[in-house]
């Protein structure tokens, strides 16, 4: 049965509720109880469809998906905010609603085909019901900053007509509009309902149940035993095990709020100030959402919007990732430095061995996906697997502990996975009868009842989970609408192009500004699909790869979530530090300001990214081109860690620090001979840098 959490310290308590309004939200009330049973009811729809053992027309899987949203998240808040009698009724009034609306569109299904595009007034009423509800539900659950967004974007259809050129449309019927938004798939069961509805919402569950499984300890653990008596140790713990659980988790403040627990007062504990504590789980945690292989979910959302395989967005993104997080690493080991910082003492720390040793099986749903999502399996089929296979582990090691004798649990582990790999030969219904077996017999073995209630319960908090990310694909279907039945992108598109006939570098600075305008208030996905839709062609016409313009805007909605005013990683890491959220964003600002240059590098070098094209592959060849971007970026990014820190060997002097900034600006400009001067500029300072730590050291 679910249990009462509980809640954050009181000085905690207004930061999380801000920024994850759906925490501790299953009470053990009538209520809570009802609402657990209704997240278990959408988990279950969900990995029906998934599977297969569901079939629907794709149009009412998307209804029925965004009906048990808003059926969740009205109630759901009005009790995790302790909200007044009839706040709740209202609630439950609006989550019936939009429940209803899902009916509608199942029950009149064959209807509304036929009759597309010529709604009655019934559909009409139903549909603004729909853009109604979805936006009250983005407001609740993410503040005004979407909604606003997406009701901008909505009063252009009805009234562009009156702008000036070049914003003018010709008009659109009030019919013609709602039609276009809340039926077929154009506007809100759009795209990224579509993806929010398969891929998200599986791959979340998957996550839920990794880290139930014991998959938090695990990084921990080996990032311990790895860096933790390291200079400067329990920072680059942090970076390590939010990279790691950025592999099944593609939420960045869900990353900061579980390992942020214990890497922040470890970190405070060994001498780093508390604002550069929370910047540094920050920073590595929002990295979580460009590490493959689930990258906040925005990688499937490429993949369906730019129709390519997953594999090829991956293959984008890995290079970009492992600079990050080896930037940020060199932050963090630059700030030690300055302050003399050292890690914990070597015994204190857990062996990654041993810790491998001990739970390596729970790897294996992890090594199975990235398997199937490389063999050319759909995301769907490879995340159905590995979620099935990470509940046959839980469930199996229940089952295993209380065999009798070690002989019988290999036995039964052999078995068990003879049967998960029968499914490569006959399909996805072995995997479901062998789960169906897993449950009955844990019903009647020891300590298997707990396990099942612990499975029940993670089904319940990754349906919650994927309330937001849901809302936030709906809202933005708003977004998405406007553009295709207005031509707002062509509009935009030619105005970066406009600009970009002057200069690349001056549009990609613009696209810049809207990603992280944007991403103050509104989280990465709706961010990405957003700026995506606007810059992604018009970059294209300048020349840029369409990938890479995607990832180039998908990577600054990322750093949008540290920038301040708003800085949503920042500010939910603002409790844990106990230090204000204003001030952590302005430290993971700096302590990624390395980061800014990979997107503007991977533009002028596409070879940064593993794309065909761009002045330098054709010149010297695709793999020296590859391995000479990544060797300059790797320079570019020291050279801004050293400037930003002012520390290398020793403290820099103000003209080192600005020197090696000149020297990094000049190894991203892709001029003539920017290059040979920035190397030139790379190697003066660090001579004279090594010679000058060396006499002092001489001296002292």
């Amino acid at each position: 049965m679910p249990v009462e959490r509980s809640h954050p310290p009181s000085d905690a308590s207004p930061e999380i509720g801000l920024h994850d309004p759906l925490a501790d939200s299953f009470s053990g009330s009538r209520e809570g109880r009802l609402l657990f049973w209704l997240a278990v009811a959408f988990s279950a729809f969900q990995l029906a469809t998934a599977l297969g053992l569901l079939v629907l027309p794709s149009q009412i899987v998307r209804a029925v998906h965004v009906g048990f949203l808003t059926l969740l998240v009205f109630p759901l808040i009005g009790v995790a905010r302790h909200a007044s009698l009839p706040v709740k009724l209202l609630g439950w009034i609006l989550g019936l609603i939009g429940a209803a609306i899902a009916a509608y569109q199942w029950i009149f299904y064959d209807d509304l085909i036929i009759r597309a595009g010529y709604p009655t007034v019934l559909d009409l009423v139903v549909g603004t019901a729909l853009i109604a509800v979805v936006l009250l539900a983005a407001l609740r659950v993410m503040g005004p900053a979407l909604p606003i967004i997406a009701g901008a974007f909505l009063a252009y259809c009805f009234f562009g007509q009156y702008l000036p050129a070049p914003l003018v449309h010709r008009g659109y019927d009030f019919d013609q509009v709602i039609d276009h938004m809340a039926f077929g798939t154009e506007g809100i069961y759009g795209i990224p309902v579509y993806v929010s509805a398969t891929y998200i919402f599986l791959f979340i569950l998957f996550g839920s149940f990794l880290e139930r499984a014991g998959m938090i300890r695990l990084f921990t653990d080996i990032s311990l035993g790895l860096v933790g008596h390291a200079r400067g140790g329990p920072a680059k713990v942090a970076v390590i095990s939010s990279g790691l659980m950025g592999t099944i988790s593609g939420s960045g403040v869900a990353n900061v709020v579980t390992t942020g627990q214990f890497t922040i007062p470890l970190m405070k504990r060994f001498g780093y100030r508390s604002a550069f504590a929370g910047g540094v789980e920050a920073t590595a945690s929002m990295g979580g959402q460009i590490m493959p292989p689930v990258m906040g979910a925005v990688a499937f959302i490429m993949a369906e919007t730019l129709d390519i395989s997953y594999a090829e967005v991956v293959k984008a993104a890995v290079i970009p990732a492992l600079l990050y997080f080896a930037s940020a690493f060199w932050m963090v080991h630059l700030e030690a430095g300055r302050l003399g910082l050292f890690g914990l003492p070597k015994e204190e720390c857990p062996s990654a061995l041993n810790a491998v040793r001990r739970s390596w099986y729970l790897i294996l749903p992890l090594v199975a996906l990235v398997y199937l999502l490389f063999s050319g399996y759909t995301p769907l089929f490879a995340g159905s697997v590995g979620l099935a296979l990470t509940v046959m582990l839980i469930l199996g090691t229940a089952i295993a502990t209380g065999l009798p004798a070690p002989a019988i649990r290999i036995v039964f582990w052999v078995g068990l996975g003879l049967v998960a790999a029968a499914f490569l030969e006959f399909g996805v219904y072995v995997l479901v009868g062998a789960l169906t077996v897993l449950v009955v017999w844990n019903l009647w073995s020891r300590g298997g009842r707990e396990t099942l209630w612990l499975s029940v319960d993670s089904l319940a908090e990754g349906a919650k989970t994927a309330l937001t990310v849901g809302i936030a694909c709906a809202t933005v279907g708003l977004v998405i609408g406007t553009m295709t039945l207005t031509g707002l992108a062509t509009t935009f598109g030619q105005f970066i192009v406009s600009v970009g006939g002057t200069s690349l570098f001056l549009s990609l600075a613009l696209t810049m500004v809207t990603c992280l305008i944007l991403g103050m208030g509104i989280p990465t996905i709706p961010n990405y699909i957003i700026t995506s839709s606007l810059a992604g062609p018009a970059l294209l016409e300048l020349g840029v790869p369409l990938i890479v313009s995607h990832m180039f805007v998908f990577y600054f909605g990322i750093l949008a979530d540290l920038t301040p005013p708003v800085a949503l990683a920042a500010f939910a890491a603002a409790p844990i530090a106990r230090e204000s959220g204003m001030k952590i964003g302005l430290s993971a600002v700096k302590i990624a300001l390395a980061g800014f240059v990979i997107p503007f590098m991977a533009v002028y070098a596409p070879a940064l990214m593993l794309q065909d094209g761009g002045p330098l592959a054709a010149t010297i060849g695709y793999v020296p081109a590859v391995a000479y971007v990544v060797l300059k970026v790797c320079l570019a990014i020291a050279l801004w860690g050293a400037a930003a820190i002012g520390y290398l060997r020793r403290p820099l002097a103000l003209w080192e620090r600005l020197l090696a900034a000149v020297a990094a600006a000049t190894l991203v400009l892709a001029l003539p001979i920017t290059d040979e001067i920035g190397f030139a500029l790379s190697v003066a300072f660090v001579g004279q840098h090594l010679w000058r730590a060396k006499r002092a050291e001489a001296v002292a």
